[in-house]
């Protein structure tokens, strides 16, 4: 090129001291307003309740959580029909207890399959350091996914006791018989509430162990089936020791083998709670016997509870300071 072609092209930039050029491509600047906190918040966990029910990803994430909900909302099924061919016969189902050995299988198989979904990706994939880059804290991670989890397993306990009250209340003769429905569906859905809340809580802290999903479920369904099998087997041990003297007055060994697994620790509290409205009834050994211990049963599913969040916010200001 000439001197002359040089000067009418114009002046050449000079390159920055450090050699460094910026170069401006034409993306376009994102000018709207910048949701913060609570906006953050309100999308992490409205994402994990997606993704606890496999929306959002592929079919085969959908196929468990689907199948355990059709087999949860079972017995209302078969209790409206029950009430359908036989008008003048009760419900054959009961809001609070809601066939626990059903309930406990599934509520099982779906925390063991779902928590690991919500924390277990992040671990592997090591995205937590971009969430944390956001504005928002520390705690607020695992506050998002405990909400999202918890309403998940409140999806799974209770939209059944909705249809099972929709049966019962259809099939009522008059509004007394409606009210006493609606009266007991409250219970069942308060018992309802501490399953949901104190699995959430155990199983998203025992995902947030490892961030391989298989290890995960491992690390969630072997305790929480182990224990209920441990449970089960000493309650009946314990149970033996009923006789004619002895009822009403549980071995000490049945009262507090309830306390080991978390489906009986609930059972023990709802029996607990039953007790004064069923003076002098005698439970079987596949229910909870507390015996004296009632609130024993009461204040370790607090504790358990309230450990369980704790231990799971303690967990994550550790991984994302990592």
């Amino acid at each position: 090129m000439s001197a002359d072609a040089g000067a009418a092209a114009g002046p050449l930039t000079p390159p920055a001291a450090d050699g460094g050029v910026i170069h401006n491509i034409g993306y376009r600047r994102y000018d709207a307003a910048r949701l913060g906190r609570g906006a953050i918040l309100r999308a992490l966990t409205w994402h994990s309740l997606r993704s606890a029910f496999g929306i959002g990803r592929g079919a085969k994430a959908k196929i468990f959580p689907a199948l355990l909900f059709v087999i949860m909302c079972l017995p209302a099924a078969v209790n409206a029909v029950a009430l359908a061919n036989n008008p003048g016969g009760g419900p054959i189902i009961s809001y609070d207890s809601y066939v626990p050995s059903l309930r406990t299988v599934a509520m099982l198989i779906f925390v063991a399959l779902e928590a690991p979904n919500l924390v277990s990706t992040d671990l592997r994939n090591h995205t937590l350091p971009l969430y944390f880059a956001r504005p928002i804290r520390r705690i607020d991670y695992p506050l998002a996914k405990l909400s999202a989890f918890v309403l998940a397993c409140l999806a799974m306990v209770e939209i059944p006791l909705v249809l099972l009250y929709i049966g019962n209340a259809t099939q009522a003769h008059g509004a007394h018989q409606v009210w006493q429905q609606t009266l007991r569906l409250g219970p069942g859905l308060l018992f309802g509430a501490a399953w949901a809340v104190l699995l959430a809580s155990i199983g998203l802290l025992l995902a947030s162990a490892t961030g391989k999903r298989v290890f995960a479920i491992c690390a969630i369904g072997i305790p929480l089936f182990l224990s209920y099998v441990v449970a089960e087997v000493l309650m009946h041990v314990g149970s033996q020791a009923y006789g004619p003297v002895g009822v009403g007055q549980p071995s000490a060994l049945a009262s507090l083998a309830g306390l080991i697994s978390p489906f009986t620790l609930l059972g023990g509290v709802l029996r607990w709670l039953e007790a004064p409205q069923r003076p002098g009834a005698v439970p079987q050994f596949q229910q909870t016997i507390v015996g004296h211990y009632g609130a024993v049963y009461g204040g370790l599913l607090a504790v358990l509870t309230i450990a369980a969040a704790g231990a799971l916010v303690l967990r994550y200001r550790k991984v994302g300071v990592a």
